[in-house]
């Protein structure tokens, strides 16, 4: 019998919920808030399996429902992404993706190539721009990530582009220098516009687990992250850490990319997303 189709509810579905949750990646406190929570709206009523599956659901629900931070009216064009993340993250196909969907809302984009540790990284934005048929503002390899964030925003300025989708190096959150870099390409674009970036987007690798955690509280911390795109949300992967990201650190998730397609990316629907993960 599973452990929602249960008649009666005793220690042992707590403790295979629990299991459950952790399997999921969802973190030992968010885990036990959801049980604690569960089990107060249980106290004194005599839950079945279907009740707690549905009140669990309820709290999930809740949890992911950051609205996103609200838009100023004041955003001078061009708009801008900041988009960072770790090797490995699917951070420039988000990119990518990110890029496509602008494209589809009619607007204009320009990518700016400042991942500069790796030649590599360059030549992969070069052809996901070509991809996508966007403009890629690129230096040679080594050169400073700021200087090219400059040279971009001048670009889609005379240009007249809408928006500016910057990737930056994949860097280990654990690496002081590399995060002050990353500071300091944010002050670059603050210094082009004040109000810039309007977004810092933070692509998470689905499959990372509790290091996904301890990402989002360092790139926070360092720059603001004001939503995440959860990647590589298909296979095996469940994502539940999502839940202590949002449970903890109060950022919204915007998006989720679930393939390898430009098209493969939708817009994080919080009652869908825990459908998925309970099922």
């Amino acid at each position: 019998m599973g452990l929602f189709d249960r008649k009666t509810i005793d220690q042992e579905v707590w403790d295979e919920l629990y299991e459950l949750l952790i399997s999921a990646d969802v973190g030992v406190g968010t885990t036990e808030k959801l049980i604690g929570e569960v089990k107060q709206r249980a106290a004194g009523e005599k839950y079945d399996g279907s009740q707690v599956s549905a009140a669990l659901k309820e709290e999930m629900v809740r949890i992911l429902s950051i609205p996103p931070l609200e838009e100023s009216n004041n955003i001078s064009s061009p708009e801008v992404y900041l988009v960072i993340g770790v090797n490995g993250s699917g951070k420039t196909t988000s990119v990518a993706k990110l890029a496509h969907k602008l494209k589809k809302e009619g607007k204009s984009v320009l990518l700016a190539a400042a991942d500069t540790f790796r030649a590599a990284a360059i030549d992969q934005l070069k052809k996901q721009g070509e991809r996508v048929g966007v403009d890629v503002i690129a230096h040679q390899p080594g050169a400073d990530p700021g200087a090219v964030v400059y040279d971009a925003l001048q670009a889609a300025r005379s240009r007249q582009v809408d928006t500016v989708i910057i990737d930056t190096a994949g860097r280990l959150h654990t690496k002081y220098n590399l995060m002050e870099e990353l500071k300091k390409v944010r002050r670059v674009a603050t210094k082009a516009d004040a109000t810039a970036p309007h977004e810092v987007i933070l692509v998470l690798d689905a499959t990372t687990g509790q290091n996904g955690l301890t990402q989002a509280r360092y790139f926070t911390e360092a720059v603001g992250v004001t939503g995440i795109f959860l990647a590589k949300l298909d296979g095996t992967a469940k994502g539940g850490i999502v839940l202590a990201i949002c449970d903890e650190l109060k950022v919204p998730i915007q998006l989720i990319g679930v393939g390898e397609g430009l098209e493969d990316m939708v817009t994080f629907d919080a009652r869908a997303f825990v459908e998925a993960l309970c099922s």
